[in-house]
């Protein structure tokens, strides 16, 4: 571990984008600051798209890799991947890929007389050969091995894979993958066969950590900063003294204040914590505006409490409202919504009409989403528990 805050704040700025740790990168020697080349990528997910080219000829592989006549491909994207790889230099991925052998082509040492389906499905473990030499760079040879399966026409087959391949990497996150594998059939289902593969690769959820070169430039600025606390140390050391008596008083001063600006500060707090309050409770007085049954038309008491809400308004008119209208779980989702979207609109015109502008108010129709009791679909209640769920409620937004 780092032992000291300044060597704390210099490793942030390999592994984030604070301000104040770039800013004590920047005020280094140049020959000390990290850069992007004393990093690596360590960890990351992985998919990839391609395509992939059989050759099963019969023939041994010195022939590799093979004649363009002896090749079956698709003129398609015919190959996808996922993998993750890992800090270790290893690599574990899943691949899927489809394909043709192609009537009048040479398979098994025998000439197709007509076309094949393939498919085959692989699990790969391999070793980025990179980290042999503690760095990643543009050009990622690695070697693999891994398990798959392969269906030709229906049969179908396990097979023992080897691969050898080439990742470069055009940017960060993407790159070019070009690899060719063996495959060794687990039975008699299917043969031996060759399956080349390119495509384009992509990573994502990268971590970083410092490469070996990253590691020992590290090293070299603890020892930097070291030296450069103990100059400043004794520095301050010296001034000390004098200067201690004058922080003391600067403190208690500060923390005065401080005191007083936040008893003043919760004084306002709880002042207007009551006020807000006192402007919730008087809204909730005011109660719902029931409706009638099927019905969208304003009630004589929902008019009354109408009018309560508009006098709220009047009084306190730095206040924001909204208003929620509701539905009885009678009929279907889709008409309560219309019903309820209606009693919303009637409830805002009637505020509207009292003089209470339309800026300050907001509507919203719930259908039958928000009852205040247990009568779902298929429960009996009776018209008094129904009634309760026929309204439009008030809830302040806005102070």
């Amino acid at each position: 571990m780092l032992k000291n805050y300044p060597i704390g704040l210099l490793t942030m700025c390999v592994f984030s984008i604070s301000i104040t740790a770039q800013t004590i990168n920047d005020k280094l020697p140049e020959e000390l600051q990290l850069t992007a080349k004393d990093t690596m990528i360590a960890r990351s997910n992985m998919v990839g798209l391609g395509l992939n080219i059989i050759m099963d000829t019969g023939k041994r592989l010195n022939n590799f890799p093979g004649k363009s006549e002896e090749w079956h491909m698709v003129p398609y994207p015919s190959r996808v991947s996922f993998g993750r790889n890992f800090r270790s230099g290893l690599s574990l991925e899943g691949i899927a890929t489809v394909n043709k052998f192609m009537e009048g082509k040479l398979v098994e040492q025998v000439v197709l007389t007509e076309d094949r389906s393939f498919f085959s499905v692989d699990s790969r473990l391999s070793y980025n050969i990179n980290r042999l030499f503690g760095r990643t760079g543009w050009f990622d040879p690695y070697v693999g091995a891994g398990l798959g399966y392969t269906s030709i026409e229906g049969d179908g087959q396990g097979t023992y894979n080897g691969v050898v391949g080439i990742r470069t990497w055009l940017s960060e996150r993407w790159g070019i993958d070009v690899n060719t594998s063996g495959k060794w059939s687990m039975g008699d289902g299917i043969t031996n066969y060759m399956q080349h593969a390119a495509g384009v690769v992509y990573q994502f959820n990268i971590e970083k950590e410092l490469n070996k070169e990253g590691k020992d430039k590290l090293r070299l600025i603890e020892e930097y900063l070291r030296e450069q606390k103990r100059l400043q140390d004794s520095i301050t050391a010296a001034q000390l003294a004098e200067e201690e008596a004058r922080r003391l008083a600067e403190r208690l001063e500060r923390e005065k204040e401080a005191a007083e600006l936040a008893a003043a500060e919760k004084a306002k707090e709880e002042a207007e914590r009551k006020l807000k309050d006192t402007i919730r409770k008087k809204l909730e007085d005011a109660g719902f505006a029931y409706f009638g049954f099927d019905s969208s038309y304003l009630t004589s008491g929902a008019k009354e409490v109408l009018d309560l809400v508009a006098d709220f308004l009047t009084e306190y008119p730095k206040v924001n409202i909204k208003i929620t209208a509701h539905a009885d779980s009678r009929g279907t989702e889709e008409y309560n919504q219309w019903l309820s979207d209606r009693r919303a609109e009637r409830t805002l015109k009637y505020l509207f009409d009292k003089g209470i502008s339309a800026e300050r108010i907001n509507a919203e129709g719930k259908g039958e989403t928000e009852l205040r009791n247990d009568c779902e679909d298929g429960v009996p209640c009776p018209e008094t528990k129904h009634s309760e769920n026929r309204r439009s409620q008030f809830i302040v937004l806005e102070f």
